[in-house]
């Protein structure tokens, strides 16, 4: 029998992170008989739904800030051969109001730490970064343009990116915009600033759950005019990092969808 390849998903419990747990688990017509796939979590308990989707794939523990519970992985779970850091402290005002934890969780020293600890340094790490790392002065930023970041959150994944460049010897950084799509097996927070694609009898529309409430209420809601993203559909992200530990490919890329959008038109 053909050895598994070893996952961890690190933020297994956020948006994308469930999104990849779904697909390893043959919900996207994946071949998850190739996978032996673990996840890390933060906040317990554990929602049951979550619990019930995955019930193969152990859930470990783990304060990025301090590296609690990483080595409850390399006991029970060992080394993996690749591991997808979807972790992040990713709401901009939440990094301004707290910049030390905004950089002590985003840039993943203690991950990186563990990672170096093993004999064979061979693991991949897939590390999930943002487009928020560039100035934000022109259009269709490229991989070797020069990060020059103006926001607390921008900033920490730069030194993320400068982190695992030096220390890690196979890393492919994905910096992503928007990331989109339906909702997730454990409905997420209505704080957090993601898009949910929703399908309805009547429509499909996309929303922002930190403004829901608002909308509900028949509220105005001020959206930025002049800020351009270009949103990428979960399920595309997902495939590319399947592409990534199928090949083993690593570097840094800009992943977005072709099209640019004004925020107040993802409404």
């Amino acid at each position: 029998m053909e050895k598994k390849t070893k996952v961890l998903i690190v933020g297994g419990t956020g948006y994308l992170g469930q999104h990849l747990l779904q697909a390893f688990a043959g919900n996207y017509g994946g071949e998850c008989e190739l996978y032996d796939v673990a996840f890390t979590h933060h906040s317990s308990p554990l929602p049951a739904r979550l619990l019930d989707a995955f019930p193969h794939s152990p859930a470990f523990p783990v304060d990025l800030k301090s590296g609690l519970g990483l080595n409850s992985i390399s006991q029970d779970f060992r080394q993996p051969d690749v591991v997808v850091n979807c972790a992040a402290l990713s709401v901009p005002r939440a990094c301004e109001q707290d910049p030390d934890s905004a950089m002590s969780i985003n840039v993943p020293t203690s991950l990186v730490n563990w990672l170096s600890s093993f004999e064979t340094n061979k693991t991949l790490l897939i590390h999930l970064s943002t487009d928020q790392v560039y100035q934000g002065v022109k259009s269709f930023y490229k991989e070797e343009d020069e990060t020059v970041a103006v926001n607390v959150y921008g900033k920490s994944k730069v030194a993320a990116e400068l982190l695992i460049k030096d220390k890690c010897q196979s890393f492919a950084i994905l910096r992503s915009s928007i990331i989109f799509g339906p909702q997730t097996v454990s409905p997420l927070p209505k704080t957090l600033p993601i898009q949910v694609l929703l399908n309805t009898i009547s429509q499909r529309y996309i929303y922002t759950l930190e403004f829901i409430d608002s909308l509900k209420k028949g509220d105005t809601v001020d959206f930025f005019h002049d800020e351009f993203r270009c949103p990428i559909y979960v399920k595309d992200l997902v495939n590319i990092t399947f592409k990534l530990i199928d090949r083993w490919v690593s570097g840094r890329f800009f992943f977005t969808e072709f099209h640019s959008l004004a925020l107040h038109h993802c409404t």
